[in-house]
């Protein structure tokens, strides 16, 4: 089961004609994986001062289906969807939540799959996730 973070659509996230700029998306997903970490009992501060070590984004995939617009309630998914050593493939959607007769529903608008790896964060060079993060996170 993924993970849902709810967000709204503002004016601050939305083109001249009120639809949601490409690039928003991808701060919707990672403000998705920030709480889905959380839920897990990870602040990423504490993280790097405990470790040392910090993710980061090495790839990404998204695919759009349908816009979103001003006033939008949307559902941001974050789901694990593949684990190595030194990084996580999440794979991670925008959903728009409607209310039809009385149930809720919500139409796929946006897809990702999004590759985070584990670096040490003075260097930024790959290392291995801990082994008790990653048993956290799978």
């Amino acid at each position: 089961m993924a993970f849902e973070w709810p967000v709204r659509v503002y004016w601050e996230d939305t083109d001249a004609g009120g639809i949601v700029f490409h690039a928003n998306y991808l701060k919707y997903f990672e403000r998705a994986r920030t709480e889905w970490l959380r839920a897990r009992g990870v602040e990423q501060g504490t993280l790097r001062e405990q470790t040392g070590g910090v993710f980061v984004v090495t790839d990404s995939h998204l695919r759009y289906l349908r816009p979103a617009r001003l006033d939008d309630a949307l559902i941001v998914t974050a789901k694990v969807q593949e684990t190595g050593r030194a990084s996580l493939s999440m794979l991670q959607q925008v959903l728009l939540k409607t209310e039809q007769a009385a149930q809720q529903t919500a139409s796929l608008l946006v897809e990702a799959v999004i590759r985070i790896g584990w670096v040490d964060a003075s260097t930024l060079r790959p290392a291995r996730i801990p082994p008790w993060l990653l048993e956290r996170l799978s």
